[in-house]
């Protein structure tokens, strides 16, 4: 058998969400699987930490596909010829694109639709290339995997698709992640935030992860407490951010903020590990892997209530309005003044983390596949 993989976004040392999902599923079901022939299409030159096992053979073809022109000429005429080329049973497309000119089974991730109820998030580009072609790829796959219950039913319901024909394969945590020692915890406050205690953000500076209402909850939380605490904000901007700057530079305590950028996972796991809680709160996830890391790092969260957040955090977070500045604020203030609530979260997330791992995401994966084999066959 074998199966063609749309690898574009295993990206050395850029791994983004979809990014280190597609990294950790492939990497165990290539290895987990000596049978299958593995046929990994980049659309630039790769890194060789990505050819997990022997049976991956790894295809550069052109173009390199970063925007919707260039979208359409790789999936629609560059990919078909390489399904063709090696005779693939299935095409496996972990960010969810599909190639429309072609009868072999498909099974795409689509990890969520945020781009059909907030077009206006997105270059309108990239807004309208989406919301025209994922109706089509949803529609033309054998099956369909997603991250959560929540995206699950948003893609029954936007789509018109049968919930029989989705199955839901949860984000796993990175191995990475785990609990500090008092020590390491001291040094990382040392270097990031001159030993002060800090909440933080992980995550793309994008509109919908709200990050312009989290400084004006974190400044009015400063207001209120007077404390000494810190902001960590880590991740890249992106698109349409103007609000997160605007907000920035209107902060009293715009000083207490403190800007990482992308961080390496080596880096990450400390910054996350010595961070008193975790304030990630977006208006819209399909999983929201921070909350899990968080939690494999026995530190408190705070995320939304509404999308798959709830269905993720369980009940080991502090659930929030996160279009209420107040509700954000209110949340910083219970962890910053209440050390019980906070160690009874922590007791909670030891038993909610259990849930995710990638070893079991992989098995739903490889579930998934055999599923859209058969119904092929």
């Amino acid at each position: 058998m074998t199966i063609a993989v749309n690898t574009r976004l295993l990206l050395k040392n850029k791994l983004e969400g979809i990014g280190w999902f597609s990294y950790e599923t492939l990497k165990r079901i290539t290895t987990q699987h000596p049978e299958v022939n593995f046929i990994f299409i980049f659309d630039r030159k790769y890194s060789d930490e990505f050819i997990f096992s022997p049976n991956v053979t790894p295809v550069v073809i052109p173009p390199p596909a970063r925007h919707p022109l260039l979208w359409y000429a790789w999936f629609e005429y560059s990919v078909p010829f390489v399904l063709k080329k090696y005779k693939a049973d299935l095409f496996l497309s972990p960010d969810g694109f599909l190639s429309l000119s072609t009868k072999i089974a498909s099974l795409p991730v689509i990890h969520d639709i945020n781009f059909a109820h907030k077009p206006e998030d997105l270059p309108k580009n990239i807004a309208k290339y989406y919301n025209k072609y994922f109706p089509l790829f949803a529609q033309k796959a054998s099956r369909i995997a997603t991250v959560s219950e929540y995206s699950k039913q948003d893609i029954c319901k936007t789509y018109n698709i049968s919930p029989n024909k989705i199955d839901v394969v949860y984000n796993g945590i990175n191995n990475n992640y785990k609990p500090l020692l008092q020590s390491e915890k001291l040094q990382t406050k040392e270097k990031y935030t001159g030993g002060n205690e800090y909440f933080i953000f992980v995550g793309a500076l994008s509109p919908r992860k709200n990050v312009a209402r989290l400084l004006e909850a974190f400044d009015a939380f400063k207001n209120e407490t007077n404390s000494t605490y810190k902001l960590l904000i880590v991740g890249d901007k992106m698109f349409k951010n103007a609000d997160v700057e605007s907000v920035y530079q209107a902060m009293k305590h715009r000083e207490s903020i403190v800007f990482t950028g992308r961080l390496s996972p080596e880096d990450l796991k400390y910054v996350m590990g010595a961070a008193k809680a975790l304030t990630f709160v977006p208006y819209f996830e399909g999983f929201g892997i921070p909350i899990v890391e968080a939690m494999a790092c026995d530190v408190p969260v705070i995320t939304s209530n509404i999308t798959s957040m709830p269905e993720v955090a369980g009940d080991a977070a502090l659930l929030i309005d996160p279009y209420s500045v107040n509700s954000i604020k209110d949340a910083m203030v219970k962890i910053f003044s209440n050390e019980s609530l906070c160690l009874d979260l922590i007791s909670k997330a030891r038993i909610q983390r259990n849930q995710f791992s990638w070893d079991k995401s992989a098995e739903r994966l490889w579930t998934s596949i055999e599923k859209a084999i058969n119904a092929k066959l």
